[in-house]
Formats: structure tokens, sequence, C-alpha cells
């Protein structure tokens, strides 16, 4: 919480240098524009810059319906594009200004002539106009796109070393789709490219880490047949993430969300996966065997539900060589299973979605997601634990993908140390 704290008193205040910065190289971009030193400019810039911060803190810290929060942070963001380009060339304009005076002075020129004071302003109101443009291309561009990520689906495949592996599983390949979201698919034809492509990897194992729905269970009802198809010969195990409990409904009572609940349950069932909560199973191998524990929902934010019992799903498990842990939001690693739950070996998580939003290469990693979630996409160790987090089927809050493509993800077990990695 304290840490929330910091992040809201210091986003503000970056954020208005930011547009302090920006309302400068507006002047200069149009110096005869009388409209742009008027007071009700003035007030319009600093009221949609507040709007805007606030939309921001809103959408990170505040419990608000996913929606409107997916809503707050896009139009932040795509501002914030813009503001990103205009602000590198308002930069460049300060620097060749810079350089300017400096030459000037080390030179100690005579007087400037008048054609020189006539050819300084145009070649700053060219530069804090081409800003404008140049942040206006990007914008153009992402809305132009944002939609056809939705159903591009990727495989990311990823190597699991186990120092304590059990030979018969040594090569095993699992699975992973995370994040759903039935109710926001416009197309379940498109959708169904995904379960191909998971398909033709030949897990022999898959793991569904939640949010099956966005809201209430019977959004899944039209897609069960795609997702029937999602077959292995070891199991299907799942998970619930947040939005699968019916906390973001509308019921006309208590006894309504519990029925909506028990949908849930049996959806997983018609679907053909077995559904974990606060338990673990024995997957057993040749005579030998590794637990593959799943736990409720546990998030470290105060606006997340901590429905998981850890203490559930590690009983009788001892004797397991190694731990398997499905557990929906990736903040559970850090906050309880590293300090209480050595022996978890893997978490497999979602949730994040990577914010729908972002770059994601061999080479570099980045999205406005990171500055809520430490670890958000890909794979993470600390000491002798690891954590994969996947950004997601589907999708949720706005119906785009920029950057960070709806993920599925096959691990390969391998006995032994990582040989990259260095402790």
């Amino acid at each position: 919480m304290q840490g929330n704290i910091v992040y809201i008193i210091i986003i503000p205040i970056v954020l208005l240098a930011i547009d302090f910065y920006i309302f400068k190289g507006l002047k200069t971009a149009f110096p005869k524009r009388r409209f742009i030193i008027s007071r009700w400019f003035r007030n319009l810039y600093w009221a949609s810059s507040v709007f805007l911060i606030t939309v921001l803190i809103l959408g990170i810290f505040v419990n608000l319906p996913v929606g409107i929060r997916g809503a707050f942070l896009l139009l932040f963001f795509l501002t914030f594009i813009f503001k990103i380009f205009y602000v590198l060339f308002i930069a460049l304009d300060d620097l060749r200004r810079g350089i300017v005076l400096l030459y000037r002075k080390l030179k100690k020129p005579a007087a400037p002539t008048r054609e020189a004071k006539l050819d300084a302003i145009p070649r700053s109101e060219f530069l804090m106009k081409a800003g404008i443009l140049a942040g206006a291309v990007p914008l153009y561009l992402i809305k132009h796109n944002m939609s056809k990520g939705l159903y591009d689906y990727r495989v990311e495949n990823v190597k699991l070393y186990l120092p304590n592996l059990p030979k018969a599983f040594d090569g095993m390949r699992i699975g992973q789709i995370s994040d759903i979201h039935s109710g926001s698919f416009h197309s379940v034809h498109d959708m169904q490219g995904g379960v191909d492509l998971l398909m033709g990897q030949k897990a022999d194992v898959i793991f569904f880490t939640g949010d099956l729905v966005n809201g209430v269970s019977s959004e899944v009802n039209r897609v069960i047949p795609v997702f029937q198809k999602v077959r292995a010969p070891l199991g299907v195990y799942s998970i619930l993430g947040n939005h699968d409990y019916g906390d973001y409904g509308h019921w006309d009572s208590p006894a309504d969300k519990q029925k909506n609940m028990g949908a849930m349950y049996q959806a997983h069932k018609t679907i053909g996966w077995d559904l974990l909560i606060d338990e673990h199973r024995r997957l057993k191998v040749d005579g030998q065997e590794l637990g593959i524990l799943g736990i409720g929902n546990w998030g470290e934010l105060s606006r997340f539900p901590k429905y998981g019992k850890m203490e559930l799903a590690v009983k009788n498990t001892d004797d397991l060589p190694v731990k398997l842990l499905l557990s929906h939001d990736p903040s559970h690693w850090r906050a309880e299973v590293i300090p209480k739950y050595p022996q978890i070996d893997v978490m497999f998580s979602g949730h994040t979605h990577g914010m729908q939003f972002g770059v994601r290469t061999e080479d570099v990693q980045w999205s406005p997601i990171q500055y809520v979630y430490r670890e958000w996409a890909g794979l993470y160790r600390e000491k002798h634990q690891q954590i994969y987090v996947n950004v997601g089927y589907g999708f949720l809050g706005y119906p785009g993908r920029i950057g960070i493509l709806p993920e599925i993800t096959i691990f390969e077990l391998k006995a032994g140390q990582d040989p990259l990695y260095k402790a």
C-alpha cells in the first residue's frame, strides 16, 4: 500500500511536468494564433491534463468495472503516445537552440541581422508542427491495426529446467492458455484458430490458468464446443480467475450469485477440464510422480480477491519431488509463494494480458502494466523458484491487441540446471 501511495504522488508530478513542456511547444508551434494564449484554451488544456492523470490513477489503483477501467487506461496511453512523440521534437528544438546559443557565445558574433532573427522562429515552428504530425501518425496506425491482433495467436516455446524432475517426465510437453474471456469474443469461428494451433503442438498435459468469462458464467455457453476440443493424453487442468466468481456481475440475491458459481463449476466439467480449487493432483508416468496444484484467485492488490488457500493445496504433497502451481494472479508469487512455500518449483499464471499494449520481442519487452506487476509476461526466476506469466488467449476492456499478441505457451520439462541461469 505504501508503494502505491508513492506512485500516486510521483506519477502526477512527472505527467504534469511533461504537459507543461508540451504546452510550451504548442505556443511555439502556433505563435500567431491568439487562441493558444487565451484563458479558455489554457483552462481546457490543464483540465484535460488533470482528467487524463486522474483516469490513469483510477484505472490502476481503483476497483472500477472492468470495461470502464480498460477504456480509461486505453484513453490515457493513446494520448500518452502522442505526447511522447511530441516531446521528442520539443527536446530536439531545445537542443538545436542550445547549440546555436553556445556557438554564438563562443564565436562572439556581431549583432544578429534581421534575416537571422526571422529565420530562428520558422525553424522552431516547423519542428513543433512536425512533432504534432509525428504524434498523430502512430495514433492512426494503432487505431487502424489494433483489432487485427485479436486472433493472431502466437506460440511461445519455453524450456523449464527442474533439478528434481523425475526421469519419466524429462521431455514432457505442457501447454498453457489463460484468460479466455468468453464474453469479449466477436467471432467464435476466429477463436477456433487458437485451439487448432494449441492442439497441433501435441502437448502431453494442458493448463488453463483462469478467467473463462468476464462476469457471468453464461458467457461461456457459446464457446463450449470450441474448448471441448482442448484435450491432452495426461489431462487438462484448470483454475478460476478473478472474473470467474461473479464478483463483477449484478445479482438480485446472494442465491443468484451462488447459482452462477455452480454454473461455472459445471462449465469446466462440461468442457472436460479438471478444475482445481485449493487442491492437487498426482500426475503419474512409469511409476513416478509430480504434483499439479491449483488454487482459487489470490491477488496482492486490494481490488482483487484472495479466495485461494495454499495450505489446502499443498496438503499431503511433501513426498512429491516437483510441484507445479496454477495460480491466476502473478502477484501471488512474490506476496505468498516465495516467502511461505519454497517447495513450489514453478507457478503458472495469467491475468495481466500484457495490458494488450506494448512491445514484446526477443530483445525488448515493455508494457505499461509492468508499473503495476513486477512479473507480467514470460519466465521469471527467484533463486530455485520460477514463474511463467501467459499474456492471455482472449481480450478484455478494449477490443484490440497492440504489440502484445494472444499467446499459447508450450513448455518442455528438462531435468537439471538451466545452463543459461546464473544464481
